[in-house]
């Protein structure tokens, strides 16, 4: 596959690899094969011995636009090799037994594993991190964002009770979160930094690779299993907060929310495609 089509980017440079979503034109929306990709780079720097930070980034225009719900390339109902549960393959199922086991594999299955990645893991965010790009954001250690950069879950609009990796009382306060899910505003990367969900906002998308390169390089001086040790006592405290156990207990409601649409609307996402998400947006934004 030509480098310009592959779905994600790896490269080294020093400690530190660097990983790219690669679909610009369709605002790197995750599609599987983007995020089977993403799979095997995290699977890539973990082995790689001289990796010790890892940065994650978008390419183009954002950072990432959410879940393939509409683009030419959505390949949901196509069988992957499954790598990070042991539902049983999608794509030759219908209903909840197909939603539930795909949603268990590539979304909650697959952002648990990669938070559980032993490295230290940026993410470098500029321009839309919305839904699914959320999950992507919050299953890193840390987040910059440019001056530019939004973020947004604006799943209630299809009945949904937010995404799947469900990180939200834990990323922001508890009614910060409430009023995030409830308008499904964006919030600009200064209230983000403000609610303490993101480590460093830069002045321009110009600064931000820089910003990144310098804070991945002062955290690579760091020895690898003290890093590797520091990130699992944080991420403990977290479950010990509820955090996993909160995570199964909204991905439930979520899959209630789908099956309720899928038995009174258009479909499993209420009708809300693409376009009418859009024009929901818009909507909004002229009010």
């Amino acid at each position: 596959m030509p480098a310009a089509q592959e779905p994600v980017r790896y490269e080294t440079r020093g400690p530190v690899a660097y990983v790219t979503m690669n679909r610009p034109r369709y605002r790197n929306a995750q599609n599987s094969s983007m995020t089977y990709a993403l799979d095997e780079a995290f699977y890539r720097a973990a082995d790689d011995s001289g990796v010790k930070v890892v940065v994650l980034a978008g390419a183009g225009e954002h950072f990432s636009a959410g879940h393939d719900i509409g683009t030419p390339e959505r390949d949901a109902h196509l069988p992957f090799e499954r790598r990070a549960g042991l539902w049983w393959d999608h794509s030759d199922k219908q209903g909840a037994e197909s939603r539930f086991a795909r949603e268990s594999e590539v979304y909650l299955g697959m952002c648990r594993r990669w938070r559980e990645l032993p490295k230290p893991m940026i993410a470098s965010v500029h321009g839309a991190c919305v839904a699914g790009g959320l999950m992507l954001a919050w299953v890193c250690d840390l987040i910059v964002a440019s001056e530019d950069a939004f973020f947004a879950d604006p799943v209630v609009r299809m009945g949904i009770p937010g995404v799947e990796y469900f990180a939200h009382p834990w990323v922001m306060p508890p009614r910060i979160a409430k009023e995030f899910l409830f308008t499904g505003d964006r919030m600009s990367a200064r209230r983000a930094y403000e609610v303490g969900m993101v480590n460093r906002v830069t002045a321009d998308r110009d600064e931000l690779a820089a910003v990144t390169e310098q804070l991945a390089g002062r955290i690579a001086d760091m020895p690898r299993l003290g890093l590797a040790l520091a990130k699992r006592a944080v991420n403990q405290a977290e479950d010990l907060q509820g955090l996993h156990s909160g995570m199964d207990a909204v991905f439930g409601l979520h899959h209630l929310a789908h099956a309720h649409n899928a038995e009174t609307a258009a479909d499993s996402l209420g009708g809300m495609d693409v376009g009418a998400m859009k024009q929901a947006a818009t909507r909004k934004a002229g009010a």
